[in-house]
């Protein structure tokens, strides 16, 4: 017998009985989902950023079940599909349920994610959907011609300057990334069809981009119920001990330097590129009025 399991046993009452306790891991996805570093810390889902944290949460002896805690309104299609692919991998290699839970909101990529659960719950003010694809940019050729900017661009291939900021949008580049859109939106779809069958409601549209509250979620299929996490797992699994999976805070993080100026490069050669990130993680909140 360790030497932990020990001391544990000798403990009287619900001390010496939690190593026997079947566990149930809660991980937080909170965050736009993007490729590159976060502006403001943790504020970015990426695989880089929770694949640890989700090894931990599926390794305990006693796993019961992995609680996904969702609270995003979306972001980069392939990292969002990385992120539950992993999920969906180490549930298959344990043989655990997930069970996710949307908080704020799940919608675009964040809904991506809580399809990676086995069941998805929703509080009733929870924001929840958005099956579709969205793109943005800025259109820049006249604001340079007006102050008299010349910009000189080099390319070989036709297509290298597709919808280049500093050109004019010509109507062959906005049909392809359409095109590229569809393409993405039906493998959207065709994810949430095979996760959700025939618990989806069959006389709604839920693919049109647009998002339901927690209540109508549940009417529509999106959501298997109404609860919070916390509720819906102590009933679930009563005798379980609900334990929170954090990721590991970056060096600068422990030292408490993680907000300063000189950590975040503001006034750095990076510190435009932070702020415009920033601005971009802001407007991607801002979308449901968070």
């Amino acid at each position: 017998m360790r030497l932990a399991d020990r001391l544990t046993s000798r403990l009287p009452g619900k001390f010496g009985d939690r190593a026997d306790r079947p566990v149930v891991s809660m991980v937080r996805l909170h965050g736009v989902i993007a490729a590159s570093a976060a502006p403001v810390p943790r504020a970015v889902i990426n695989i880089g950023a929770v694949e640890k944290t989700l090894e931990r949460a599926f390794a305990p002896e006693r796993l019961a079940a992995v609680a996904l805690l969702v609270n995003s309104p979306g972001g980069a299609p392939t990292q969002s599909a990385l992120v539950a692919d992993r999920i969906r991998g180490l549930a298959e290699d344990k043989g655990v349920p997930v069970l996710a839970f949307c908080e704020d909101v799940a919608a675009s990529g964040g809904y991506w994610l809580a399809c990676a659960g086995d069941e998805i719950y929703a509080h009733p003010t929870s924001l929840v959907g958005s099956i579709g694809v969205i793109s943005q940019g800025f259109g820049l050729d006249g604001l340079i011609e007006r102050f008299g900017v010349q910009r000189r661009l080099y390319t070989a291939g036709e297509s290298k300057s597709r919808l280049d900021p500093f050109l004019p949008e010509k109507p062959e580049d906005v049909d392809w990334l359409r095109g590229l859109q569809d393409e993405l939106h039906a493998m959207f779809r065709d994810w949430v069809t095979s996760r959700r069958g025939d618990r989806l409601a069959e006389d709604a549209d839920l693919f049109t981009g647009e998002v339901w509250t927690g209540s109508r979620a549940a009417q529509l299929g999106l959501v298997d119920g109404v609860g919070s996490a916390r509720a819906v797992l102590t009933e679930r699994f009563p005798d379980a001990e609900l334990v929170q999976v954090e990721g590991r805070k970056p060096l600068l993080a422990r030292l408490g330097l993680a907000g300063s100026p000189a950590a975040s490069g503001v006034f750095g050669a990076d510190g435009m590129l932070g702020v415009v990130q920033a601005a971009e993680v802001r407007a991607t909140w801002a979308r449901y009025g968070l």
